[in-house]
């Protein structure tokens, strides 16, 4: 104001214009000064709390990026550089402001801190800016700037980030002036020191904003509808026909990020995790209800949290071969052991009541039909069952027809029907019964038997072979004579109190 070609009337009238600001902020209110003060004390201690609200914020983001890293890990990344910028900067001030006080006898007499020429001094030179003062607007475009990079253009923050940081040219009565000299120069010290603690203020307010707009929009992203699928949950895992269906569909939330620390399912730690769910292979089991029983295991907040498994399904016949049945063949033969497997798809085992006389379980899924004596032509078998959730169920009664075993055939030598041999080695032959193509291995033991010789008396016989008197007939046959061996009588082994019918005759040609 004082430099350059001016007349001795214009420099004596910028003189007094000095000495009246001067005079100005000699007179300036004290009150004014302590309410700087006061405002820099709730303002620091604002920033206290604020900072260790920031400091939780992104710790519990920092345990999150470590527990489900492909959803956190990149928010815990921008929070982690926007804490690096910012903590640069609010050190940048704070040190500033040491310098300033330093240079105070009483940092806490704000009445005595009106003097303007300290900040003037070390922010400008002339009608521009000290290196000082330029660092120090460098610092806040840096910060600015370096923050707004870190969002996403549509991010609702930037326009606030850009007036809470703005350093343009502002509007006065006079025209444009530069941002600093608008804030700064010719204010007292306490008003230099409060902005400073402001502007720490704002840093705090950013971070604190920043931290929850990442968080707030991954929960949003958490629960968009666009995250979920429909869950069919049946009553039970199987129905029969003719049965209601029950059940209920609801919403589930699919993600496929979040993965847990451990699955385990029926005690068997499970490794595959695919698309947010864990990957089940195991064999299915036997025919009947199964459980699936175990845990998700998740960290939270450093501590293990369990989600239960609990669930069930069942297990069916596989229908590998097809159903053909011959209506006129079921049947079953008195006097043996007929074996059967008796189950119903969708019940195990041991839910299952077999009913019929004669019958008897050896095994799983396994009977023995044992027809009882005089017990008529036909044995109904009855099958009930009782499903996992209590609903009981019955099949229709299965019919079989009883029969009796057929008359064996008379046998020589093994040999059946028209044998030829010689009468010495018929003499030393056992005679027995067999039941050719009988679907049952039965063992029948012989009895007795009549032999008839041409020529001669029939001879009746105890037991399987020759006695003397047979023999003896025997001898007498002439060669091309037909000996003949009927009324076979045999018993069945292991079952002697079932009656064989005779076994047909078989006829010797004497050679």
């Amino acid at each position: 104001m004082a430099s350059g070609k001016l007349s001795p009337r214009q420099k004596m009238i910028n003189l007094m214009y000095l000495i009246f600001i001067a005079m100005l902020a000699m007179q300036m209110s004290k009150e004014v000064l302590s309410a700087f003060g006061y405002m820099n004390e709730k303002l620091t201690e604002n920033n206290i709390t604020t900072s260790a609200k920031n400091n939780v914020t992104i710790q519990n983001l920092e345990t999150k990026a470590q527990e489900q890293p492909e959803k956190y890990a990149s928010l815990y990344s921008k929070a982690k550089k926007v804490d690096e910028l910012s903590e640069n900067l609010n050190n940048f001030l704070g040190a500033k402001k040491e310098f300033f006080l330093a240079k105070v006898d009483d940092p806490t007499n704000y009445e005595t801190m009106d003097n303007a020429q300290a900040v003037n001094e070390y922010f400008f030179i002339g009608d521009g800016f000290t290196k000082e003062g330029q660092e120090y607007l460098d610092q806040i475009n840096n910060y600015r700037n370096s923050v707004v990079e870190l969002l996403d253009d549509s991010n609702p923050l930037i326009e606030n980030i850009n007036k809470r940081f703005d350093t343009s040219d502002q509007e006065t009565a006079d025209g444009d002036q530069a941002w600093l000299k608008n804030r700064y120069e010719g204010f007292p010290l306490i008003s230099t020191i409060t902005n400073f603690t402001s502007m720490q203020t704002d840093i705090k307010t950013t971070q604190s904003e920043i931290y929850g707009n990442l968080l707030g929009r991954q929960l949003e992203s958490d629960v968009s509808m666009s995250n979920y699928k429909t869950i069919l949950i049946p009553e039970k895992s199987a129905f029969f026909q003719g049965e209601n269906f029950k059940g209920k569909i609801v919403l589930g939330r699919y993600d496929s990020s979040l993965k847990p620390e451990k699955v385990v399912v029926n005690g068997i730690e499970i490794k595959e995790i695919k698309d947010g769910g864990a990957e089940l292979n195991f064999p299915a089991g036997s025919v009947g209800e199964r459980e699936i029983k175990g845990k998700f295991i998740f960290i939270e907040n450093g501590q293990p949290v369990e989600i239960e498994i609990n669930s069930s399904y069942a297990v069916i016949p596989k229908p590998n071969n097809a159903v053909i049945s011959a209506d006129k063949m079921n049947v079953v033969y008195r006097g043996v052991p007929n074996p059967m497997t008796i189950s119903i798809p969708g019940v195990s085992d041991d839910k299952i009541n077999a009913r019929a006389p004669g019958l008897k379980k050896v095994g799983n899924s396994k009977y023995i039909m044992t027809p009882l004596s005089g017990s008529g032509k036909e044995v109904s078998i009855k099958v009930s069952g009782t499903m996992q959730d209590g609903t009981s169920i019955s099949s229709p009664p299965k019919t079989f027809r009883i029969k009796d075993i057929p008359a064996p055939s008379g046998s020589i030598r093994k040999q059946i029907g028209y044998v030829k041999m010689p009468k010495t080695s018929l003499e030393k032959s056992t005679v027995s019964a067999i039941l050719p193509d009988f679907d049952f291995d039965l063992v029948l033991n012989t009895s007795g038997f009549t032999v008839k010789v041409p020529g001669q008396g029939a001879v009746l016989v105890k037991g399987s072979k020759m006695n003397a008197q047979a023999k003896k007939a025997i001898a007498k046959a002439k060669r091309g004579d037909v000996v003949t061996i009927f009324d076979i009588k045999s018993s069945l082994a292991g079952n002697t109190t079932y009656k064989i019918k005779a076994a047909s005759a078989v006829s010797i040609e004497i050679q």
